[in-house]
């Protein structure tokens, strides 16, 4: 391909491939970011003298402001320059990690996870844009496949690293491994990664015909994205529908979002490009991506802490049930660069792929108590071997079609949405495993009479442990059957993404 083919790359007279690891260092640590600090939980409230319940707020306060940073990357990669902006970033998130980790008090720990989530923001939008102006259409599904890596190997990871650190050393670790890693991202990144004549002749371009900041579109995201991500994380812990907390922070953030987009619908320099929702393949990806992100990081979460909570594994164990998986995934993820497009259209390999995962969801419903590691483990294995066959052919078709010098909104909005269904995810299975529980425990209950040979001399507080215990285990397997069939209706979802010629099932069609 001639350079001209690819005005936008930021590859410069460098390999593309050098260019793809070296921004895949620091997207990785953030997405690492988004996990490893769960495990740790218990550790910082303990030494930060918060109760547990306060000490989930540092995981909140992260996913809040780095939801609102998410769906303005791409406008914000277009004002200050890709380059600039990705610079920036790492050195934002890499700064507060450090400070995270001198923290003495909640507020203070609170403050610089907020800073950590804005910088940490724009870094997988940014990585994923300069993937698709950097490699040719041939290449581009191998592309994906890299940057594939750092966002669906890296949650994998994420809590056994935590745990291992926070047992073997302290928790403070957890953050202060970010130190090395963002100082060599930022070296590389300004040594070898160029914006090339025609992004910074558009950049130009667009500050000549005068830039209006849309300061509308700017509140509306961070009030809407803001709220929305506090009612998800908050609504198990809050009550759920109905209580003051929900019925508020809900009603202002549907208000938010449903005039943030129609107001960006028609801003002529919108902060958030809806518009790029036209493009039918890149819809339907985004539908599928949403898909993909509620399984997937709902399902990283309930597998650790129902071997914490049920096993009484510590937090390295609990963790390696998805690390241990992460291999497979890693040795999946180039087979599924190399026969997407060429060998399979995309459509039939997400549609196999989500029935697969819905195959691995089944199996995790058969999952009983006194079930071990290995059980455990094959659960995420078998979920763990068909990510990549979703992920790659829906980053694939979803910039299909999208304009060249749209690629950094559309990777914000790509991201956004996989970002979305994660929290929605977590949300949902939070609230259903804790309804589920209740029912369960209720049911089980009603069984514990005297006329059942629960009289006089018995343990009652055996048989109520025994009950509570029997109650969890199938609370989250009821967790389990919804998302199976949430992986079975993306299949026939996959199919209607459109058949692409071949060859153009990496790239787009510009």
């Amino acid at each position: 391909m001639k350079d001209e083919d690819l005005p936008y790359s930021a590859a410069g007279t460098y390999n593309p491939w050098l260019i793809a690891v070296i921004v895949s260092i620091a997207t990785f640590m953030e997405v690492l970011d988004s996990t490893i600090a769960n495990v740790s939980l218990r550790h910082i409230a303990g030494s930060l003298a918060a109760s547990q319940d306060q000490s989930t707020y540092i995981l909140t306060s992260y996913l809040v402001s780095n939801g609102i940073v998410v769906p303005i990357s791409g406008w914000l990669a277009n004002v200050i320059g890709r380059k600039r902006f990705y610079m920036l970033c790492v050195c934002v998130f890499t700064v507060s990690s450090v400070l995270c980790a001198t923290a003495t008090s909640l507020p203070e720990m609170l403050l610089w996870r907020v800073v950590q989530g804005l910088g940490g923001g724009g870094l997988a939008p940014v990585e994923q844009s300069i993937f698709t102006d950097t490699f040719p259409v041939r290449q581009r599904s191998m592309a994906y496949a890299l940057y594939g890596f750092t966002v669906v190997l890296a949650p994998a990871i994420g809590p056994v690293l935590g745990g291992w650190l926070t047992d073997s050393f302290s928790w403070r670790w957890v953050f202060l491994i970010n130190l090395p890693i963002g100082l060599l991202s930022l070296v590389l990144v300004g040594i070898f990664v160029v914006d090339s004549p025609a992004l910074k002749d558009k950049r130009r371009k667009l500050l000549a015909e005068g830039l209006r900041v849309d300061y509308i579109g700017f509140a509306l995201v961070a009030l809407g994205f803001g709220t929305l991500q506090l009612v998800l994380d908050r609504f198990e812990r809050e009550g759920g529908w109905g209580t003051p907390f929900v019925n508020i922070y809900g009603s202002l953030a549907v208000v938010s979002l449903v005039t943030l987009m129609v107001w960006e619908w028609y801003n002529p320099q919108p902060v958030m490009n809806i518009r790029l929702l036209r493009i039918v393949p890149f819809a339907i990806g985004n539908v599928l991506m949403f898909s993909l992100g509620f399984m997937m990081l709902s399902s990283t979460q309930l597998l650790p802490q129902m071997a914490q909570e049920l096993m009484g594994y510590d937090a390295t164990t609990a963790g390696l049930t998805l690390g241990v998986a992460g291999i497979f995934t890693l040795l999946s993820m180039p087979l599924a660069g190399m026969i997407t497009g060429r060998l399979v259209q995309p459509r039939y390999l997400t549609a196999i792929a989500f029935a697969g995962i819905a195959g691995a969801m089944w199996y995790a419903t058969g999952l009983r108590q006194h079930v071990g590691f290995w059980d455990l483990s094959a659960a995420r294995m078998l979920q763990a071997v068909w990510l990549p066959f979703v992920f790659i052919p829906i980053n694939a078709v979803s910039m299909n079609g999208v304009p060249r010098d749209r690629s950094n909104e559309a990777s914000a909005l790509v991201n956004l949405t996989r970002n979305l269904g994660g929290s929605v995810g977590i949300s949902y299975a939070t609230t259903l495993l804790a309804y589920r529980e209740q029912f369960h425990h209720a049911r089980l209950a009603e069984h514990i009479t005297p006329y059942n040979g629960y009289g006089a001399g018995v343990d009652l507080s055996a048989i109520a442990a025994r009950v509570q215990t029997q109650a969890v285990t199938m609370s989250y397997l009821d967790v389990f059957h919804v998302l199976f069939l949430v992986c079975l209706v993306a299949v026939p979802l996959s199919l209607c993404m459109p058949l692409l010629p071949k060859g153009a099932a990496a790239g787009g069609a510009h």
